[in-house]
């Protein structure tokens, strides 16, 4: 008996080992004069636009999907205008899908609102965040407006049995607090909620087509950090990171988009923004690794629309040092840093049909002729 139970916690050692190797401390980086080489791999297939993503206190990782869309009109409700509206929704296409260590993917939550807009374009859960143990997820594919009347946009609380909970409503809240300069040709009445993180206790989402960095707190309350628009007009803030105690937030732009109109900005939490990396194309996704270098994911480059393979990483140095890490993305529309220095790219996110999405696992290393690596 005591054998058995020897060989059970020994066991149970390897599983905790397989399933939370992204806790790990064995995060590297390159100092700024050496070259950095990546390999690129499928990580995991069978998404539907994957969008999102991050690791789990588990080790798992969770990706948000914008699912595949629904034939529910939007007829009575505010309209998008054309070209991009109208919209038809569903209230059951899109999910949430747990990725193990091996790449193998299972639903881990279902049934949540998708919508797909008259230029194909699918959207659903935008991102998810944990505060602590607990899952949190920005739904973008709802609202009348989108074809989902009875779902509003919404920040969302998963519980341990996979049923989730309303936590905010984010089409009320745009209903009632307009922003400085709308753009009256492009404007979305439920939102266009894109990426989402925490920090401590509480939840902050971007707003893309209204232009906004909101914080939403667990009971639901929703506060304006900044109005991007009003400073800056209709840049189609995506994606934010925080670190050191301020915010970094990417922009899209408009399309056509010119060649390196995008920007990375800098934003206090008392809502101070200013310019703080630019040259950039059609930024989808920023994160930082431990030694403060940041990665910007560019969906596409050297076009003034969407391309299929020429979507990228730039990582700055700390001293301020670029260097292109990866290249031949296709539409990638999410990133994120694993503790043990591998990043994850959601990859194929819209335009292609369903199952078709997928996440790369990118791992680099430096310049055997280079300086020391430091651990």
């Amino acid at each position: 008996m005591k054998s058995k139970t020897v060989i059970q916690f020994w066991a149970l050692l390897v599983l905790t080992a397989f399933f939370t190797s992204c806790k790990k401390e064995h995060h590297h980086f390159c100092d700024s004069d050496d070259t950095i080489t990546t390999t690129t791999k499928v990580f995991a297939t069978g998404l539907n636009n994957p969008r999102g993503l991050k690791f789990a206190p588990d080790g798992y990782l969770y990706v948000a999907e914008g699912g595949i869309g629904g034939k529910n009109s939007s007829k009575g409700c505010d309209q998008v205008i054309s070209p991009v509206g109208p919209y038809t929704g569903d209230v059951t296409g899109s999910r949430i899908s747990r990725i193990d260590n091996g790449g193998s993917r299972s639903t881990w939550v279902d049934n949540l609102p998708s919508s797909v807009n008259a230029l194909g374009d699918v959207s659903g859960v935008g991102d998810i965040a944990f505060i602590e143990n607990t899952l949190y997820a920005i739904v973008t594919g709802a609202g009348c407006s989108h074809g989902v009347q009875t779902i509003p946009n919404s920040v969302i609380k998963i519980h341990s049995d996979k049923s989730w909970t309303q936590v905010a409503d984010l089409s009320n809240y745009l209903r009632h607090h307009s922003v400085a300069n709308p753009e009256p040709d492009d404007f979305e009445p439920d939102g266009d909620w894109y990426s989402m993180t925490s920090v401590g206790n509480d939840l902050y989402a971007i707003e893309a087509n209204h232009g906004e960095l909101d914080k939403i707190s667990t009971n639901g309350t929703i506060t304006r950090v900044i109005d991007v628009s009003a400073t800056y007009g209709h840049i189609v803030p995506t994606v934010h990171a925080f670190r050191n105690g301020n915010f970094y937030v990417g922009n899209l732009d408009t399309f056509p988009a010119p060649h390196g109109g995008s920007s990375v900005y800098k934003v206090t939490p008392g809502g101070q923004i200013s310019t703080y990396a630019t040259g950039f194309n059609m930024i989808l996704g920023i994160a930082f690794d431990k030694a403060g270098g940041m990665y910007v994911l560019e969906m596409t480059t050297n076009s003034p629309f969407p391309n299929p393979g020429t979507g990228d990483i730039v990582r700055i140095d700390p001293s301020g040092t670029r260097q292109v890490i990866t290249t031949g993305l296709t539409f990638p529309t999410g990133m994120t840093l694993c503790q043990d220095g591998k990043i994850y790219v959601s990859n194929k996110g819209f335009g292609f049909p369903p199952g078709a999405g997928e996440v790369l696992q990118i791992s680099f290393k430096c310049d055997e002729m280079s300086a020391n690596i430091k651990n």
